[in-house]
């Protein structure tokens, strides 16, 4: 069955092509809720919820671009979404350091892509969501800012912020490490 077949069958309600939908591409969102997310409890929530609404509105999908992008920017939405109803909050954390610390190229070479992951889940919310949003998801800060309500400058200040935690947690396993 193509991809076109199954999208046509979602769009009838076939119980069938809604099944194989989601096992096709349940797995990599889960991958993309498990950025966002807090723990794989809250990820199950939001790839449920994401996965509801490919479902509702799979025939909006116009069978132009890439359908996994598609459902791909409804899991990213539901997942901010799910962040707002927590009351996600921007933080600004107490920066007494005029610049960012200087990490050695060789520190990353170190890091696995799981262990740079669990670096990421640590951030803040805020720094989190802006972080994976421009530099995973690759969204632009003015259509971060439309996205969550916010300015363009305090996503830029989010990223660099996120940045910057991210170089002295690195540097913190360097330490460790040597």
């Amino acid at each position: 069955m193509t991809e076109h077949d199954l999208i046509r069958g979602c769009i009838r309600q076939d119980n069938s092509c809604q099944r194989m939908l989601f096992d096709k591409y349940a797995g990599k969102m889960m991958g993309v809720c498990l950025r966002y997310a807090n723990d794989a409890m809250e990820a199950e929530d939001m790839i449920q919820d994401a996965f509801i609404k490919v479902f509702q509105y799979i025939g909006q999908f116009k069978f132009e671009g890439s359908f996994e992008g598609w459902i791909r920017r409804i899991v990213v939405n539901t997942a901010i979404r799910h962040l707002e109803r927590k009351k996600m909050k921007f933080k600004d954390i107490d920066d007494h350091s005029a610049s960012a610390p200087q990490v050695e190229a060789s520190a990353y070479t170190h890091l696995g892509e799981e262990d740079l992951m669990k670096l990421i889940n640590q951030l803040p919310d805020g720094y989190r969501l802006v972080f994976n949003l421009n530099v995973i998801e690759g969204y632009s800060h003015e259509e971060i800012a439309e996205m969550l309500n916010i300015q363009p400058g305090t996503s830029r200040s989010q990223l660099v912020k996120a940045r910057k935690m991210l170089q002295q947690q690195i540097l913190q396993l360097q330490k460790i490490a040597v």
